[in-house]
C-alpha cells in the first residue's frame, strides 16, 4: 500500500514519522544526529530511499549526512564545499563592508530525476550543486557575481538562502530566494542571474521599490504551473503569474499577512495554504489560535481551517521550510511547530490531528509518498 515518510528536522536532530496511505497511525523515529541541529531533511523524488539532511553545531561546524535505506542509517557524504564566487564583501546594516562567509547550509534541493543530483542553499547566501550524491559540491558562482550583491544584507536570521525551486519543464531554470536580497532566476543553469521582485514593496528599506533588498519568506510552485509562482514575503502574499517577471499581492481576508511558510495543494494548482502570524515582533498567531489560511482561487478569499487545532492559549511559530503536502489523491498537508509538535491532515486541511508532540523546535517538515 502506498505510504507516507514526513521527514523533520529540528534544534536537537533529525526524525522520520512513516504511516501507511490511510495516515492515522505514524511510526516515529529518530533523533538521527541528537543534540545536532538541523536546518533542513530531503528525499530525493528520483528514489524515495534516498536522503540528505544538513545536520551543524557551533563546535563541529556543517555536516551532510545521506541515507540510501530511507532513513535507517546515515553516512557523513562530501563536506568540502569548493567556492568558486567573489571573496570580497557585501553590506552590513550600516553600510561597512563586511566579509562573504560560510556558515551554515539552510536548505537542500534534491533534483526531481537523477538521485545524485541535489542543491544547497547556504548562509551567505551562496547555492551549492553536487552531481555524486553529494560527495562534492561546487558553487554556481554566477549569483554571488550578481552586480547587486556587494549591496545585499541580511534579514533577521542571517544572509540566507533558503529556499530553491526548479522548473519541472526546464531543468535550467532556477528560482532561488534569498533573506534579505530577495528572488533571483537563472535560466541557462546557474551561470547568470536576474533578480525577480518587481512589484514587490518593502518599508524599511531606502528604496521600498527597489530592485533587490526585499525579504522573502518562501516560494512555492505547482509542477503543473511553472509559471505561476506564490510567495509569502516579510508582510504581504503575494502570486506571480510570469515566472517571477512581476507580483501581485493575494493578501485578501488573512488576519495578518506577516507569516513563513506557503505550499501549495498537489493536484490544485490554485489552492495554497499559509499560517499567519501577528507581526514581525511577535512570531505567534493572532489571537493566541493556530490556524492554517487555505485558500481555493489563488488567493483571492481565504479560509480558516481550525478543526484539531488549538484556538486558545497558543504562541508557537511555524518556520518558513515546516510546511509541506504529499501526493495523495485525498492530500496530505503536514506542518511543525516551534513548541516541538507536527501536526497532519489527511483531508486537504479540512480537519488536523498532531502525529507527535515535544520534540524540539521544528525547523524543517517534508514529505514523501512512498510505493
Amino acid at each position: 500500500m502506498t505510504g507516507v515518510r514526513v521527514l523533520v528536522g529540528t534544534r536537537k536532530g533529525a526524525f522520520t514519522l512513516t504511516s501507511d496511505g490511510q495516515r492515522r497511525r505514524w511510526e516515529v523515529n529518530g533523533p538521527h544526529f541528537g543534540g545536532w541541529e538541523v536546518y533542513h531533511v530531503a528525499g530525493s523524488p528520483a528514489d524515495p530511499n534516498r536522503l540528505f539532511a544538513s545536520p551543524s553545531t557551533g563546535w563541529f561546524g556543517q555536516l551532510i549526512q545521506r541515507s540510501d535505506d530511507g532513513g535507517a542509517s546515515w553516512e557523513p557524504v562530501g563536506n568540502q564545499f569548493t567556492y568558486d564566487g567573489p571573496v570580497g564583501t557585501h553590506l552590513w546594516y550600516d553600510g561597512t563592508p563586511r566579509p562573504w562567509k560560510f556558515t551554515r547550509i539552510w536548505h537542500l534541493e534534491p533534483s526531481s530525476t537523477d538521485p545524485d543530483t541535489v542543491y544547497a542553499g547556504a548562509e551567505d547566501a551562496a547555492l551549492f550543486r553536487s552531481t555524486d550524491g553529494g560527495q562534492t559540491w561546487h558553487e554556481l558562482a554566477g549569483l554571488r557575481q550578481h552586480e547587486s550583491a556587494p549591496s545585499w544584507q541580511p534579514g533577521a536570521g542571517g544572509l540566507c538562502l533558503h529556499t530553491i525551486v526548479q522548473d519541472p519543464d526546464d531543468p535550467e531554470r532556477i528560482f532561488v530566494a534569498i533573506s534579505a536580497a530577495g528572488v533571483f532566476r537563472t535560466d541557462d543553469g546557474g551561470q547568470t542571474w536576474r533578480p525577480a521582485n518587481r512589484g514587490l514593496r518593502s518599508d524599511g528599506i531606502p528604496d521600498p521599490d527597489a530592485e533587490v533588498g526585499h525579504c522573502v519568506h518562501r516560494l512555492a510552485m505547482h509542477p503543473s504551473r511553472p509559471g505561476v509562482l506564490f510567495m509569502q514575503k516579510h508582510w504581504d502574499v503575494m502570486r506571480s503569474d510570469d515566472g517571477g517577471d512581476s507580483w501581485r499581492e493575494i493578501s485578501g481576508n488573512l488576519p495578518s499577512d506577516f507569516g513563513f511558510p506557503i505550499a501549495v495543494h498537489p493536484h490544485e494548482p490554485e489552492t495554497i495554504y499559509v499560517v499567519p502570524i501577528k507581526s514581525d515582533s511577535e512570531h505567534y498567531p493572532p489571537e493566541g489560535r493556530l490556524r492554517v489560511y487555505r485558500s481555493r482561487t489563488g488567493g483571492t478569499e481565504w479560509q480558516p481551517l481550525t478543526a484539531g487545532l488549538p484556538q486558545s492559549n497558543c504562541y508557537v511559530n511555524v518556520l518558513r521550510d515546516a510546511m509541506a503536502t504529499d501526493s495523495l489523491e485525498e492530500c496530505g498537508v503536514y506542518f511543525g511547530t516551534t513548541g516541538g509538535q507536527v501536526y497532519a491532515s489527511a483531508d486537504d486541511g479540512d480537519s488536523w490531528a498532531p502525529i507527535v508532540r515535544d520534540l524540539p523546535p521544528v525547523l524543517s517538515v517534508e514529505a514523501q509518498t512512498l510505493p
